[in-house]
């Protein structure tokens, strides 16, 4: 299987164009072929000649993909299936309207495997809302900073002038607060972060996510106290809110205490349910109990819209089992 350019960097296409006995000015053409153009094929870059084309394409491809299947909500949510490298394997890519209730449009996506950044930037240039998407989210079935070496170069030509030209504050990165590499996120990168947070007892937080185990969330809050998050970059938690398990007084009580000082936001969500789990979402008396608790300590706290549920919006199933044909039910 051939290399990808799609993804690379400027400085990786220069490499490139050298390699290939381009002059030091192709690597510059060739980002603006990928990012700015958004071709697919080597034929389409037409500045550069027919043997330079063809040496590239010995080697490499241009690396775009089409998904292979969508599903639309009947809330305009629509869910995309693209195939990966690996055979046999797909990622979903939510795209998320805007709403008149004044709720940001954008692409929320989720790994399955680690993707190369080819495969993280296809997902954005290839759904048939691409020129429309005003914000991404690096969020869903995986750990985006346990990829940080294809999710950087993914946010690095997002943001530099030669590639998409995107400002950092139109895309956020979701961890569940990998600790090593969260703090190179921070120094490297000004995008927006969201943290899931979900319980904040220790004990009761690391029989949701065992992550707490390794990486207490104690220690994550202490890591981001150490930067500022009262200008332009905004840090937020995701709290999702399950029945009887974390949407009590006592929670909300003990979440204020521990974000207590730390500009940031909670969204509170509402648990899309899912077969076969003893989970169940909150009642809507609680989860505004719980919003207005917050918001009474001073922590501004949102409930975000629940979007695309009659299409599983919110899961891994579609990708899990691979191509369907029928827009699976909740």
């Amino acid at each position: 299987m051939k290399e990808a350019l799609l993804g690379k960097t400027l400085s990786e296409l220069q490499a490139v164009a050298a390699a290939a006995g381009l002059p030091s000015y192709a690597g510059g053409q060739l980002a603006q072929w990928l990012y700015v153009r958004r071709v697919r094929t080597f034929d389409e870059m037409t500045n550069l000649s027919k043997a330079a084309r063809a040496a590239l394409a010995e080697t490499y491809e241009v690396g775009r993909n089409r998904p292979v299947e969508a599903f639309t909500s009947k809330d305009g949510t629509r869910k995309y299936l693209f195939p990966t490298r690996a055979e046999g394997k797909f990622i979903e890519t939510v795209m998320i309207p805007q709403f008149e209730d004044g709720s940001e449009g954008g692409l929320a996506r989720g790994f399955h495997g680690h993707l190369s950044a080819a495969e993280i930037l296809s997902q954005l240039m290839d759904i048939d809302e691409a020129d429309e998407l005003t914000n991404v989210v690096f969020m869903g079935m995986g750990e985006p900073l346990d990829n940080w070496p294809e999710v950087s170069r993914a946010l690095t030509v997002l943001t530099e002038p030669w590639g998409f030209a995107w400002s950092p504050k139109r895309i956020t990165v979701s961890t569940i607060g990998v600790m090593p590499v969260l703090e190179r996120f921070l120094e490297e990168s000004r995008c927006h972060l969201a943290v899931s947070l979900h319980n904040p007892f220790p004990a009761e937080r690391a029989a949701l996510m065992p992550v707490q185990k390794g990486w207490p969330i104690a220690d994550v809050i202490a890591l981001l106290r150490r930067y500022d998050f009262s200008g332009q970059r905004r840090v937020s938690f995701e709290y999702t809110m399950f029945a009887g398990v974390n949407d009590s007084a006592r929670h909300a009580d003990a979440l204020a205490r521990l974000l207590r000082g730390l500009p940031c936001r909670v969204n509170l969500i509402r648990f899309h349910a899912i077969p076969d789990s003893p989970l169940r979402t909150s009642g809507d008396a609680a989860i505004a109990a719980f919003q207005a608790r917050l918001q009474k300590a001073g922590i501004t706290t949102t409930l975000r819209a629940s979007r695309g549920e009659d299409i599983l919006a919110a899961c891994g199933l579609l990708a899990g089992k691979g191509l369907k044909k029928n827009t699976p039910n909740p």
